[in-house]
């Protein structure tokens, strides 16, 4: 890390993401111990330019990282471009990549090729592994909200529709109980698997705003590896359960045509290319244009798998996870912080298996 962090805040480039991991409060105190703070104007960004302008930014033209100085730490949230061009600096992100994911895979390839590195957010850990940011608790509340969404629609004998950027959480709310009364249907049955972490708890949270009947489950209920028929009695299922080597598989491949409650399963933790993907009736993600895909039809049951929830709530999701990340970021300018070098050495370990895969 450079004596004097750099931090270039990179404009998104992925289609409906306005979200930002910094905001122009957050700006001003890294400005205030002496860091240089780069960003990229953006026309999408939730936070407007002038903000950071008035907070002392130096201000750039839009997706300009690419010929940042070569010291400069390149923050943006959602992926980077999959031009296969060469990754020469250290880029804090959400990389998706330590998972077997294929596009993980070339992302890798191109830190390596380009001799720079991936500090991935998801891997900013304590010393027990704990993760110290996150935006699971607007992932799960916007979550279950597009399940709910799938779950009235089908009330009416139809599909979700697209989806938008809410302006705030109360406009969420107001739409979710206008969508139900029109389906004539307000109380249907949730289970939610990982119901005590971050994701589960918006999910909850939103569940029970709607008055929905809330199952919750967590590492206790799942302990035995399955198979799990009390999930097949709810109306709608919520995975907030980060997938890894030991998760149990909820849904089997052959069960959506078993006898069922099950109409909509909400798979918020979204991991669909992994190869620990704990719900393998369905191969890719949703999205906002069609936030779910059916998977069988008479009765339907329909997957919600978007993988940018949090960005539905832009305002919120932002301000949330800018306050737990800030103080991490602050950690940049300590050559020795532990966090930061948790996040490299995660790095290292999957760039030196890429020669035995």
């Amino acid at each position: 890390m450079p004596e004097i962090p750099h931090l270039w805040i990179r404009a998104e480039q992925r289609d409906n993401e306005d979200r930002t991991g910094l905001t122009p409060d957050g700006a001003r105190a890294l400005l205030a111990q002496g860091f240089e703070i780069t960003v990229e104007r953006s026309a999408n960004r939730i936070v407007p330019d002038t903000e950071y302008q008035a907070a002392g930014c130096t201000m750039v033209a839009s997706h300009t990282w690419p010929n940042a100085p070569h010291d400069a730490i390149i923050f943006g949230l959602k992926e980077l471009p999959d031009d296969g061009r060469p990754l020469p600096h250290s880029h804090v992100m959400f990389g998706h990549a330590y998972k077997g994911q294929f596009a993980g895979q070339r992302l890798l390839k191109r830190f390596k090729a380009g001799g720079g590195t991936l500090l991935d957010l998801e891997y900013l850990v304590d010393e027990a592994g704990r993760r110290l940011a996150a935006f699971g608790y607007w992932a799960g509340y916007a979550g279950a909200a597009i399940s709910l969404l799938a779950w009235a629609a089908q009330q009416q004998d139809s599909i979700c529709p697209a989806v938008s950027v809410w302006r705030n959480k109360a406009a969420l709310l107001e739409a979710l109980r206008s969508q139900l009364d029109q389906s004539g249907e307000q109380s249907p049955s949730v289970i939610i698997i990982g119901a005590l972490g971050r994701v589960g708890t918006g999910a909850r949270d939103l569940c029970e705003a709607l008055g929905c009947k809330v199952t919750g489950w967590d590492i206790a209920e799942t302990a035995h590896g399955g198979p799990f028929p009390e999930i097949f009695a709810h109306d709608l299922f919520l995975n907030c359960i980060l997938a890894g080597p030991n998760t149990p598989v909820f849904i089997p491949k052959d069960s959506s045509t078993a006898a069922r409650a099950l109409r909509v399963i909400g798979d918020i933790a979204c991991d669909p290319d992994s190869a620990y993907n704990p719900i393998p009736i369905y191969t890719k993600a949703s999205d906002w244009a069609a936030p779910v895909i059916r998977v069988h039809d008479n009765p339907a049951l329909d997957v919600m798998a978007i993988d940018n929830l949090p960005s539905l709530l832009p305002l919120e999701s932002s301000l949330d996870f800018a306050a737990q990340l800030l103080p991490i970021l602050e950690g940049l300018a300590k050559p020795d912080d532990l966090v930061w070098k948790r996040a490299r050495n995660t790095y290292i370990k999957f760039i030196n298996s890429l020669g035995e895969t």
